[in-house]
């Protein structure tokens, strides 16, 4: 475009950007939403919350339970190595169709620790993600989080058992009530 405006061959065009103008193209990089200033700074508090609460206490990311949601596609990921095999002289290469990403997609949600996955489940066929969802997700989740409090706390110390985190999954029960845990649904970037 801007050889032609200037009526300059590309090549005289590309050699002053990048020589003379130190100049490098780029490509955009896509993101899912732009944030507005009050969700910036609602993150920028809730950082600053974190890592005060960091500083207080050694112990405290060890008691942090997050979550994650990822689509997954259904097909065959075995390459054309992993799927090679014998054959006798004279016969031709095995073939393999290239697998392609189906259509048939479903969504994983999994939650987890400082000590690995929590719980995890996969979104029903034809299912929708809403607030009641989360909110009977977040009572499977306290759930599984009470099992695995009885057999092993927080600390590893069979003798002694922390809270925290059972707490905390409380309480975004409670504002899932009145529908404050999924407030703006903003992407985690």
């Amino acid at each position: 475009m801007i050889a032609e405006s200037l009526n300059m061959s590309v090549g005289s065009v590309f050699t002053i950007m990048t020589e003379d103008l130190k100049k490098k193209k780029l490509c955009a990089r896509f993101v899912p939403h732009t944030l507005t200033t009050e969700q910036k700074e609602h993150r920028i508090a809730s950082s600053e919350d974190l890592i005060a609460a960091a500083d207080e206490d050694p112990n405290f990311l060890k008691t942090i339970v997050t979550g994650d949601e990822s689509w997954c596609l259904e097909y065959d990921p075995e390459t054309k190595c992993q799927s090679s095999e014998w054959t006798s002289p004279g016969k031709g290469r095995p073939m393999k169709v290239r697998a392609s990403k189906s259509k048939t997609k479903t969504m994983l949600l999994v939650f987890f620790d400082s000590r690995g996955i929590i719980h995890h489940e996969f979104l029903r066929q034809g299912s929708t993600v809403t607030g009641a969802f989360y909110k009977d997700m977040l009572h499977r989740l306290l759930k599984r989080m009470r099992c695995a409090e009885a057999r092993l706390p927080l600390d590893g110390n069979p003798g002694k058992s922390e809270k925290i985190p059972t707490i905390r999954v409380t309480h975004c029960q409670q504002q899932s009530d009145t529908t404050t845990v999924l407030e703006e649904n903003v992407p985690i970037s």
